[in-house]
């Protein structure tokens, strides 16, 4: 992989963890077109991207997640507390299908672009429709945040929009729109880092062959980190804004053109 070919994976990760266009299928559609093996990607320079994305998240998050941390210091039932119970319950569904179908969901991850593509369209149609949801002030239930955490889980194929997926699940559950945009950055921060602390324990089981491999994506792991980390920063601020002034109906385009374009990349050029 090429210092060039790092960047523009990292720009996108960072973009797409975001805004509702599916991180995952724009890097496995990105995979497909540098032609870039899955282990010459690398498991470590997953989880640096991983990492990148997180950190932008704590870093426009920082005043609410130094809040919830005060508030559960505080060891008795707040509005804290509350907003952490919602959050756990929300890891849940995703973390069970993490743990018992990994190999299953692995085998999604390998240059299916047809797949992806399909799952683009779904996510078009997601967008589309919440947009067209009255606007409403309701907040974060156990209910609506158990359900949340169910379309996160379906989220983790490759082409569905985690972001996109969870907010319009969450507006046009009649969460406000502003709350519904925390609450899905903030909800899959600890799925991240545990995915994370997975990714890197399976890195270092790898041969110390292949570790030596990996540690040759130093300048490119490093080039990426940086621009995922700038690009996620942005793409956050920018997200909450867009889905304030409900503007989600534009990525549906995006996804639909993008997807149409894959099936047919899929069907007749691959």
């Amino acid at each position: 992989m090429t210092i060039w070919e790092s960047i523009v994976l990292g720009v996108v990760q960072g973009l797409t963890e975001f805004l509702p266009v599916s991180s995952s299928g724009h890097i496995e559609l990105g995979k497909a077109i540098f032609g870039i093996e899955e282990k010459e990607a690398g498991l470590l320079f997953t989880v640096v991207l991983h990492f990148a994305t997180a950190l932008s998240t704590i870093f426009v998050f920082w005043k609410d997640i130094l809040g919830i941390f005060r508030g559960l210091f505080q060891f008795k039932w707040n509005a804290e507390t509350r907003f952490s119970y919602f959050i756990v319950l929300s890891m849940i569904p995703a973390a069970l299908v993490g743990v018992f179908l990994k190999d299953q969901i692995d085998d999604f991850y390998s240059g299916n672009v047809l797949l992806v593509s399909a799952m683009l369209l779904i996510t078009g149609v997601v967008l589309f429709y919440s947009d067209r949801a009255t606007k409403k002030s309701g907040e974060v239930t156990s209910a609506n945040a158990a359900f949340l955490g169910v379309v996160q889980a379906i989220a983790i194929m490759p082409g569905i929009s985690r972001s996109g997926s969870t907010i319009a699940t969450a507006v046009m559950l009649g969460i406000d729109r502003e709350k519904a945009a925390r609450f899905s950055f903030l909800m899959v921060l600890p799925l991240i880092f545990g995915a994370m602390a997975k990714e890197f324990k399976d890195y270092l089981d790898l041969s110390e062959v292949d570790q030596a491999s990996a540690l040759l994506l130093d300048s490119t792991m490093f080039v990426g980190f940086f621009a995922a980390l700038i690009a996620g920063y942005f793409a956050c601020k920018w997200m909450i804004a867009i889905v304030k002034k409900s503007k989600l109906f534009y990525f549906a385009y995006y996804c639909w053109a993008v997807g149409f374009v894959g099936i047919v990349y899929s069907l007749f050029f691959s």
